[in-house]
């Protein structure tokens, strides 16, 4: 194996190093699409963490997003879950 790589011509590394990165490009844009289906890419993601004993620390505008972001995961929670068993029959 050594002498195949002594037999080839100078330059020929720079090729290596070429499909090595088209191959991690394709990689981060799998993933990246990956992410986009399946909700991954959510700003409102930090008002889940809040519950009914927050309501006091929160504006009235805040209190509502938080309930209305719970409420869209919750049903993209059942939603995901109907799936798995509809695929599961």
């Amino acid at each position: 194996m050594a002498n195949f790589f002594e037999t080839l011509p100078d330059g020929w590394t720079i090729y290596l190093w070429l499909i090595i990165g088209a191959m991690i490009i394709v990689a981060v844009l799998y993933w990246i699409r990956w992410g986009a289906k399946n909700e991954q890419f959510d700003e409102d993601i930090k008002y889940v963490i809040f519950d009914e004993k927050d309501r006091e620390k929160m504006t009235p505008a805040e209190y509502a997003k938080s309930r209305e972001v719970i409420n869209s995961q919750i049903e993209s929670r059942n939603r995901f879950l109907a799936d798995k068993a509809e695929k599961q029959k």
